[in-house]
């Protein structure tokens, strides 16, 4: 999300997840979020952001990028749960 530089960036692109994924986010508060004068570190910590860049998405590789690593499987993988 800190890539995303400009609020008008930020907005299309979390728009585009939340319609993409079916989230079911209002415009509105996609907006608000967007144009907040919040720093970085607080505005990744909103309800939107969290449930619009789940885990599951970006654990997800897209083409030939490597997707993030989920810490919870890995460690279940790795006990053998």
């Amino acid at each position: 999300m800190k890539q995303w530089k400009n609020p008008k960036t930020i907005y299309r692109n979390l728009s585009y997840l939340n319609r993409k994924y079916r989230n079911g986010f209002n415009e509105e508060n996609i907006f608000k979020v967007a144009n907040s004068r919040l720093g970085w570190y607080k505005r990744c910590s909103m309800n939107i952001v969290n449930f619009i860049l789940s885990p599951d998405l970006l654990e997800t590789k897209i083409k030939d990028g490597a997707g993030s690593l989920n810490p919870l499987n890995y460690y279940l993988r790795k006990v053998g749960i």
